[in-house]
């Protein structure tokens, strides 16, 4: 069974067509590696993160934004003040993808520290 610390140790890559999408087994035994993390009815990887102040959320959403430019994945951000909703899907495999859960990942390793 693949565990978070694993997932945030691999890096994406780069992956075209429907047979890199995941099934719902695959995706649901995934998910149980990422504490708060669902899949929303959309077949999206989402998580919400809150923040005591304003300079937390972007500090957060910067350093999401410099991990999703190294490994060439980069989720949708919804930002306010003190929260961030963090989502996740591939759009050239059209669903879900080991990538989403990789990142997903490696937001929880940076979130940990």
């Amino acid at each position: 069974m693949t565990t978070e610390p694993a997932l945030a140790l691999e890096h994406c890559r780069p992956l075209r067509g429907s047979e890199h999408l995941l099934d719902l087994a695959r995706a649901s035994a995934l998910l149980g590696c990422l504490p708060g993390w669902r899949i929303a009815e959309a077949g999206v990887l989402q998580k919400d993160f809150t923040f005591a102040s304003y300079a937390a959320t972007l500090l957060f959403v910067n350093t999401v934004a410099g991990l999703a430019e190294r490994e060439d994945h980069h989720p949708d951000l919804e930002v306010g003040y003190g929260r961030v909703k963090v989502s996740y899907s591939t759009h050239d495999v059209g669903g879900l993808s080991r990538n989403d859960f990789i990142c997903a990942a490696k937001i929880e390793a940076l979130a940990a520290i």
